[in-house]
């Protein structure tokens, strides 16, 4: 039996899970306790329920997922419009230096990929279908690189990377709030505590600050301003694929958006209201997040062999190790490194918007973190998808 959801339907069941994710939440003490993202929740106990109809009633859903990349691309669009020239020297060192520890990562998993699979007497290029391909490309590069390698004789290559981009996707989520929670509390970090979401924080302060400043026109706006910036960025993105390198559909959007943040700000021939792009981009990030994992296909990590297994476990603990010992000291041991440690496990497992879901809980425990939300985005987003292309194509002609 198959369960057929349009569009409407399945946003609608996104926002019902996002819901029960809060709720659930705020009653369980382990899922606050350790950070865990309400959409993650929510989508993932969709996931689990989904799994096991499959498996003893033969009941499958197919769902719609258009607004999934529309509101992925809707949220990368807002973070575009927070990168004005004037944040960039603020973030200033840190920004090359977070860029150098994701680039870092980048190599130390497709050595780890290719080394498991050789002491497991596998292809090695199975090993790197399992390394930064799936892990900090995710799914997008693991669906352009995958069938490569299955191409070049690798049998099933495409759906192991496929699957181990879902298991990181989910991993990520789970050892990033704990990352930061550890981090923040073993070295003394924490700050005051903060109930509002770091996403809303700057929207919800200008509330406080002025009840009358979120008026609908103001929203309009910021919705016109971002939808603008989308459908040019379709034809900036197009630009960018005939290059023949990979970027992710979201990119030509982001720089759209930053773009006309700049002209506003140089030219101050308009206004960008921030306050309501940032409230935009908040509610896109949470109902992308719902979609991504209600949408996951749980039994394609119940059919993977054991040596499959170890090799993504392996990649797991490698960036937990990572970022608790690299990425946390390069990027200073303190409270702003602590909340970029936890986000690198998140986009270091397959997915910026994780990363930043991730360092969104977190924050909402121990207190906001500006520079951790410019500066992760802004690496995971714009640069790292292009690094990772250029790394991986060199692992694959030395493995001829």
């Amino acid at each position: 039996m198959i369960f057929k959801l349009d569009m409407v339907h399945t946003i609608a069941l996104a926002v019902v899970l996002l819901l029960v994710g809060e709720f659930l939440v705020r009653k369980i003490n382990f899922l606050s306790k350790y950070c865990i993202p309400a959409p993650v929740v929510g989508g993932l106990l969709f996931s689990i329920l989904a799994l096991i109809l499959r498996q003893t009633v033969g009941v499958n859903f197919e769902m719609d997922t258009t607004l999934q990349t529309f509101t992925m691309t809707m949220f990368f669009t807002s973070v575009g419009f927070s990168a004005s020239f004037g944040l960039l020297k603020k973030g200033g060192v840190k920004v090359f230096l977070f860029l150098g520890a994701a680039v870092l990562l980048v190599v130390f998993q497709n050595i780890l990929g290719i080394g498991l699979a050789k002491l497991l007497n596998l292809n090695p290029l199975l090993g790197l279908a399992t390394g930064s391909i799936p892990m900090t490309g995710g799914h997008g590069t693991a669906g352009a690189f995958g069938p490569f390698i299955e191409n070049s004789g690798v049998a099933g290559a495409n759906s192991i990377a496929i699957a181990a981009a879902t298991f990181g996707l989910v991993a990520g989520s789970m050892i990033g709030g704990p990352t930061g929670k550890r981090l923040i509390e073993k070295h003394g970090l924490a700050k005051i505590r903060n109930t509002r979401s770091n996403v809303h924080l700057v929207a919800e302060e200008a509330v406080e600050n002025n009840p009358q400043l979120l008026v609908p026109k103001r929203f309009y706006s910021a919705t016109f301003l971002i939808l603008i910036a989308m459908g040019l960025g379709t034809l900036v993105s197009s630009l960018l694929q005939k290059t023949g390198a990979i970027f992710p559909a979201y990119i030509g959007a982001m720089l759209v958006g930053a773009v006309i943040r700049n002209i506003s700000e140089g030219t101050k021939l308009f206004d960008t209201p921030m306050t309501e792009v940032n409230i935009v981009g908040g509610i896109s990030l949470s109902l992308f997040l719902s979609m991504a994992l209600m949408t996951l296909k749980l039994w394609e990590l119940a059919d993977l062999a054991i040596p499959f297994l170890i090799m993504v476990v392996g990649q797991v603990v490698l960036v937990y190790l990572f970022a608790n010992y690299v990425t946390f000291n390069i990027m200073g041991r303190d409270y702003d490194a602590a909340i970029l440690s936890a986000g690198h496990c998140g986009f270091g497992l397959g997915a910026t918007p994780n990363g930043v879901a991730v360092m969104d809980s977190v924050t909402l425990s121990y207190g906001p973190s500006p520079v951790a939300f410019f500066i992760l985005p802004l690496i995971g987003s714009l640069f790292i998808d292009f690094i990772n292309s250029g790394i991986i194509t060199t692992f694959l002609n030395i493995l001829g």
